[in-house]
């Protein structure tokens, strides 16, 4: 079953070009993995130093033990503590409904 991460971020408004250039190679490195689905960033439109992006990936258990180790995000959580005014929020949600274009209305009945 697919698992989806919701991540929260602080961003110092000195570092916001370096977060969102390190974060885009990052997502976009992400996309040739089989087991990523999507993901969106949204920025907050009363504080542009706040984000928060989602992604969906197939399985969990490749995400810990071999998505997170991948070495083209070597760089990226290098530099979070130097780029982020606070902790990132992670957050771990189970999909039971999806709508849009070409999605499956119902995914779980439970």
């Amino acid at each position: 079953m697919s698992v989806v991460y919701e991540i929260r971020f602080t961003v110092r408004p000195e570092a916001l070009g370096r977060f969102t250039t390190l974060l885009n190679g990052v997502l976009d490195a992400m996309r040739a993995e089989a087991g990523f689905r999507n993901a969106v960033l949204h920025r907050d439109p009363q504080d542009p130093c706040r984000f928060m992006l989602y992604e969906t990936w197939a399985d969990h258990q490749e995400v810990v033990e071999v998505e997170i180790h991948r070495p083209y995000r070597a760089e990226w959580h290098a530099a979070l503590p130097e780029i982020l005014a606070a902790p990132r929020e992670v957050s771990v949600w189970q999909p039971l409904r999806a709508d849009g274009l070409g999605a499956q209305p119902a995914l779980s009945r439970s």
